[in-house]
């Protein structure tokens, strides 16, 4: 996603009224769950260590959605308060979660939580801070925060096959979605993540920023792509008519000329900046 599309769908998501946004993810939310991938162990073993956390850390994450990030920081010890305003998100997050007594889950919005001034080490969201509105959610999390405490935001880039498999799989975009055959390389996905983090100190209220950044690779089944796919924006969006004569066109596509499964990539990356 170029950096002007990715304004333009922050702009919608943030523009959604705040019931909406609780909701937008249900119908996906188990697909969610199964398919979106998990932040790689060397990028939370960074974020470890730049941020230099200890066991005594207090984080509160924004958004936890199922818990994508939250295991990975569960498993240090670390007392965390994760709020997550969508009810299935909620559900899953505490199946996800039983075993780590030091995680706290409460099924409510950042925008709805009651602010708890100057008593985390840590506000974390997981590719969510996006859905909060830019003058909420800079301000909520710096006061949120003791004094030197750290932002972190995490990010998976969007999945993405080789260009002549998109080549080749577009064809079927251009029948049933033509809006949604688009590719994304990586300088678009850099550029992306250059103004997230841009986005970060340009808010005020936080500077010192580090980034970096992991490339990834998984294989997908047909079945869990076409699950992956039906948890991005563009998709939920669409009519289930359109979607589904989408998905068994590209499940053809792919069982006649990739066997059946793909191979994509991805960016897993962070932004860390201490509070002003």
């Amino acid at each position: 996603m170029s950096t002007k599309d990715l304004k333009q769908a922050i702009s919608s998501y943030t523009s959604q009224d705040l019931e909406q946004r609780k909701r937008w993810y249900s119908p996906a939310a188990e697909a969610y769950n199964k398919t979106r991938p998990r932040y790689p162990e060397k990028l939370i073993q960074r974020v470890v260590e730049i941020a230099q956390l200890s066991s005594n850390s207090k984080i509160l994450e924004v958004g936890c959605g199922p818990g994508t990030a939250t295991v990975a920081l569960a498993q240090y010890g670390f007392s965390m308060i994760c709020v997550e305003p969508n009810p299935d998100f909620y559900q899953l997050v505490q199946q996800n979660c039983a075993s780590y007594p030091n995680v706290e889950i409460q099924n409510t919005s950042f925008e709805e939580w009651i602010l708890e001034t100057e008593k985390f080490d840590l506000v974390l969201a997981a590719s969510s801070f996006h859905w909060i509105p830019l003058e909420v959610g800079y301000l909520k999390a710096a006061n949120a925060l003791r004094a030197d405490g750290q932002l972190i935001l995490l990010w998976n880039m969007e999945l993405q096959p080789r260009y002549e498999v998109y080549q080749d799989l577009s064809e079927v975009y251009k029948v049933h979605a033509p809006s949604l055959a688009r590719y994304e390389e990586r300088e678009d996905q850099e550029e992306s993540l250059r103004w997230l983090g841009q986005v970060v100190i340009d808010s005020g209220k936080f500077k010192e920023l580090v980034s970096e950044q992991f490339e990834c690779e998984v294989t997908y089944s047909v079945k869990d792509y076409l699950m992956l796919l039906s948890t991005y924006s563009p998709y939920l969006k669409l009519d289930s008519q359109s979607r589904d004569a989408l998905f068994a066109g590209l499940r053809e596509k792919i069982e006649q000329n990739y066997g059946g499964s793909l191979e994509l990539s991805y960016l897993s990356a962070f932004h860390i900046a201490r509070k002003h």
